[in-house]
């Protein structure tokens, strides 16, 4: 994915024991996409970073825009 091909996403989140949100869940379009485990976390300096594996078998990497709140997916591998 390109930076012209940006992909803003919905996230549903929970709060971590850090009092942290943690995707949880994320909608491409109108289909929601469960979040099956979060394999990776870092901090970017206006970003916050989650690798994870969807419910539907894809691995993602969701970007967290710190200061606006908004998620896009940088990454996306299908099995």
């Amino acid at each position: 994915m390109g930076p012209d091909s940006r992909v803003i996403v919905r996230v549903e989140c929970s709060v971590d024991h850090r009092g942290e949100g943690v995707p949880c869940a994320f909608f491409l379009r109108e289909r929601r996409i469960e979040v099956l485990e979060v394999l990776d976390c870092w901090p970017g300096r206006d970003h916050r970073y989650f690798k994870i594996r969807g419910g539907d078998g894809g691995l993602y990497i969701l970007r967290q825009d710190t200061p606006s709140g908004e998620w896009e997916i940088t990454l996306f591998e299908q099995r």
